[in-house]
This record gives structure tokens, C-alpha cells and sequence, in this order.
């Protein structure tokens, strides 16, 4: 049984953090930028910006507007030291994910050679 989409979730987090590593940016261009970098990981906007709002709860990010261009202001957000540190604790998390799946990919081909 494939997993529920609301699991997809579970590390929405960590890209919205990735992705304000690279530079500030709004809401909308944070939802762009994973939904073109990463087509199989399909977050919502209500999603990613329930995320930026506890990010920022949790000092993890600061937002200010950006009312330079043309059209509505835009909340822009970018990191904080906060942010810098958990955004490491994600890299150490999914290294030790990764890690964990693939021992079990290792042996499942392992099992999996014989019987073929």
C-alpha cells in the first residue's frame, strides 16, 4: 500500500529551508522552485505556507515585505541562524535515512537474486 500524501509532508520543512538557503524569497517562488526542481513532491500552497508560518514561529526564518515591484507586496522570508542549524539537522537526518534505505534496497536485492 503506497503511503498517504499526508506523509509526503513530513519533509516539506527541510526543502523550504533548502530552498531559502540559496537566496530570500516569497512563498509563491518557494512553492516554484520545488515544484520544478522536484516533479514527484507535489506540496500545496495552503501546505508551504502553513510551513513558513511555523518556521517563523519557531525563529527558524524572518519575513519582511517587498513592495519594490509592481503588484502587491510579497512577504519575502530568509533564514535565520535558528533556521542554518536545524536546516543541518535535516542533512544529518536524511543522511542517516538514506543510509537506513538503502541497507534495506542492498539486501532486498540480495534475497530477491536467487529466486529469479
Amino acid at each position: 500500500m503506497p503511503p498517504k500524501r499526508k506523509q509526503q509532508y513530513r519533509h516539506l520543512p527541510a526543502f523550504i529551508l533548502l530552498a531559502l538557503a540559496e537566496e530570500p524569497i516569497h512563498g509563491g517562488a518557494i512553492l516554484n522552485a520545488l515544484s520544478q526542481r522536484m516533479p514527484l513532491f507535489k506540496p500545496d500552497s495552503a501546505a508551504v505556507y502553513r510551513t513558513l508560518q511555523q518556521l517563523e514561529d519557531e525563529a527558524q526564518v524572518v519575513s519582511s515585505w517587498d513592495t519594490s515591484g509592481s503588484g502587491p507586496a510579497r512577504r519575502v522570508y530568509r533564514l535565520t541562524q535558528t533556521g542554518w542549524e536545524k536546516l543541518e539537522g535535516w542533512r544529518e537526518d536524511i543522511e542517516m535515512r538514506m543510509a537506513t534505505l538503502r541497507y534495506f534496497l542492498d539486501t532486498y536485492a540480495a534475497i530477491k537474486k536467487p529466486r529469479q
